[in-house]
């Protein structure tokens, strides 16, 4: 889904930008949020992988003879804790931006802050269609396909390969639930009122699911979207066996099909699973020989050689990481906050090295959206395998 909204130029929205925060000893100062404990502490391999590549360029001689310094501080995925450590990392630490940081709510409670600072709040980890708001929020962009494109995808197979599906939805409560939602009903467009035949809703604090995964049973739906994240993912996967519940199609989102979530499921549990990727599988067998997985690989085996590699969540950390990097180059050694913006918004046919052939990443100053292609896949037990064509929400 392409954004655009008018807006005068973002050198106007970018005036008054603070000088550079590269120190005298030439560091660029890269802050972070991520859950290292608390519900969603499954996604702190992110930041681990992104502190050894980020070390890997410091010992290639940095970016423009300045090295990286990265400083990820544990937020419990808990918005007041967020706010304390964004505090302390730019008013404190002195970053230079922010970057990566997970969650919706999480980056919600400090967006406005981050803004009011003029303080790059970079690559969101969070799907959510707000952050690519240049208009009103210019120092803000997403790091992922929006989560109601996301939710456009997944109804429209639904659509193809099931018509006349009955369908039950289980959402988190909140702007990350309900963005997905929106999509997905979307997609169905006027077919969304007969299809849909139930639909329930949890809160990040539930101990358990289970009485909505009974509710959504009882319907007699025959297709399920779970809009869950991190433990719920693991609860969710289980308690749909253990109630011997078998719908004909099973979605998660992209940012619940970690390895790491369907584990503790059970992975025989999770098989038929679907889900969807802008990335290489790095477990697939087709990309055994494709060179963007073979320098992954040699990347983990240099620096985190005791790597569970079947988690996908280094593989993702690997993969913004090396587009922070990319913008961090375009910028010339003018690390400026202004120009980290400008670049970061001027990226033209960008290729990663975990991208799947045929995406690029392109941002425009009126278009804050770096992924908006997506590939489904299923589980098969031991990994995600994709399937048909690039999808996009038009």
């Amino acid at each position: 889904m392409r954004l655009s909204r008018p807006v005068l130029t973002i050198a106007l929205a970018l005036l008054g930008s603070a000088a550079a925060l590269a120190d005298d000893k030439g560091e660029i100062r890269i802050g972070q949020t991520l859950p290292y404990s608390g519900p969603a502490s499954g996604f702190g391999i992110i930041g681990r992988a992104q502190e050894a590549y980020f070390e890997k360029i410091n010992a290639e001689g940095g970016i423009n003879g300045h090295k990286i310094k990265f400083i990820s501080l544990d937020d419990a995925y808990s918005p007041p804790k967020t706010v304390e450590q964004t505090r302390k990392l730019v008013e404190q630490e002195e970053v230079l931006l922010m970057f990566g940081s997970l969650g919706t709510a999480t980056n919600n409670a400090v967006h406005r802050y981050l803004n009011s600072k003029k303080v790059p709040q970079l690559f969101v980890l969070s799907g959510a269609t707000k952050w690519a708001d240049p208009k009103n929020f210019p120092w803000t962009m997403p790091g992922m396909a929006a989560y109601q494109s996301e939710g456009v995808v997944y109804a429209k197979h639904v659509l193809e390969a099931k018509p006349d599906a009955k369908i039950a939805i289980l959402a988190q409560n909140d702007d990350f639930g309900r963005d997905y939602v929106a999509g997905f009903k979307r997609g169905l467009g006027d077919k969304a009122a007969s299809m849909i035949v139930s639909e329930a809703s949890y809160e990040t604090s539930a101990p358990t699911i289970s009485s909505q995964l009974a509710t959504l049973k009882a319907s007699g739906a025959n297709v399920l979207f779970g809009v869950v994240l991190g433990k719920f993912t693991s609860q969710m996967i289980k308690g749909v066996a253990e109630i011997n519940w078998k719908p004909d199609l099973f979605f998660v989102p992209t940012s619940a099909s970690s390895i790491s979530f369907l584990e503790p499921a059970g992975l025989e549990n999770a098989v038929g699973l679907i889900s969807s990727s802008n990335t290489k599988d790095t477990l697939d067998v087709q990309w055994a020989k494709d060179e963007g997985a073979k320098e992954y690989f040699a990347f983990m085996k240099q620096y985190l050689p005791n790597a569970d590699l079947s988690n996908s969540n280094y593989a993702a950390g690997y993969h913004y990481a090396s587009l922070m990097v990319k913008v961090l180059i375009a910028c010339k050694g003018d690390f400026s906050r202004a120009n980290i913006m400008k670049q970061a918004a001027s990226l033209r046919d960008v290729q990663l090295p975990l991208l799947l052939p045929g995406m690029t990443v392109s941002t425009g100053a009126e278009d804050y959206l770096p992924f908006q292609q997506l590939r489904l896949r299923r589980f098969d037990g031991k990994s995600w395998v994709g399937f048909g064509e690039i999808l996009d929400d038009r």
